[in-house]
């Protein structure tokens, strides 16, 4: 897996990615940007991703299928 801090282009992984920091914020977490433009936590989330301050995992893809145990067909 890759560490990424740019926006992912799949819509997809971007809204799993500001979703998750969003949870984070809900409970507690502090914003990593000095000023944010909002008080919601979607949008602080998002605007710390558009920013580049947030790192993810992104699983890299094979042209393989895989099978829900994660092992490849054969």
């Amino acid at each position: 897996m890759a560490v990424l801090r740019d926006p992912p282009e799949s819509q997809f992984a971007y809204v799993v990615v500001v979703a998750r920091r969003a949870r984070q914020l809900m409970i507690g977490g502090r914003p990593m940007v000095d000023n944010p433009r909002s008080r919601k936590t979607t949008r602080i989330a998002e605007e710390e991703l558009l920013k580049g301050l947030l790192e993810y995992e992104a699983k890299e893809l094979s042209g393989e299928p895989e099978d829900k145990d994660g092992k490849r067909k054969k």
